[in-house]
């Protein structure tokens, strides 16, 4: 348990209050300190957080999972979640607080709240990568829009790599200016293609292909913080 039910708040944990909500801010530094000891894997993957939760039973986990174990064994990876969860490594999606707040940042046209998350995350992030630095050998990080900006600004704070997919180029042949989500779901077929290149890329096996879903084509989970 990361906060004992005697030492936890009782406000809310609801909306743009989540990103400074006292329990968020002390679980992630549970998990930032020395109190948690990380995996020895050969891959760190990073991958947004969802609104369904715990987040490994989510539409949009279930993709990811799909793409990352049809490549490489559970043995093999460790998947750490980002984004208003702050950085969370996934087995401990079914704890406090990662299971009770509700937040959509997706849906926030707020730039100062944007811009505050971007700061705070990228630090965690940077954080993180410094205190696993001998735990993998490979880190790829699966995002796009705001959790992307957070991923590269951690990377300008540490010399410690981590391959960011869809590529740029991808994302600029699938846009679509007139949604209100230009660049569509972290589900598309092209934006998993990318990912699962980069997997099969680094591991050093054959291409796969990757194929459409009804569960991908109808996908709403990635944005919903």
């Amino acid at each position: 348990m990361i906060i004992p039910e005697d030492e936890r708040s009782g406000e809310p944990i609801k909306g743009e209050r989540v990103l400074s909500h006292p329990d968020m801010i002390k679980a992630s530094e549970w998990i930032l300190s020395e109190k948690y000891e990380p995996p020895v894997r050969d891959f760190c993957i990073f991958v947004p957080c969802a609104k369904h939760k715990p987040y490994h039973l989510s539409p949009s986990h279930k993709i990811y999972d799909r793409i990352i174990f049809g490549i490489l064994e559970p043995k093999e990876a460790h998947i750490v979640v980002f984004g208003t969860c702050g950085v969370t490594p996934r087995e401990l999606d079914e704890e406090y607080p990662f299971m009770n707040y509700e937040f959509m940042l997706g849906r926030c046209d707020v730039v100062s709240v944007k811009d505050e998350f971007v700061r705070n995350e990228s630090k965690k992030l940077a954080r993180y990568l410094e205190k696993t630095r001998h735990n993998y050998r490979h880190r790829i990080a699966y995002c796009m829009g705001d959790f992307r900006k957070a991923m590269e600004k951690a990377l300008t704070m540490t010399d410690i790599p981590v391959t960011i997919v869809p590529k740029w180029e991808t994302m600029e042949a699938c846009i679509q200016p007139d949604k209100p989500f230009k660049y569509g779901s972290l589900s598309r077929r092209p934006y998993l293609q990318d990912f699962s290149d980069a997997l099969t890329s680094i591991k050093g096996v054959s291409k796969r292909t990757v194929g459409v879903t009804e569960e991908s084509l109808n996908d709403t989970d990635w944005y919903l913080i």
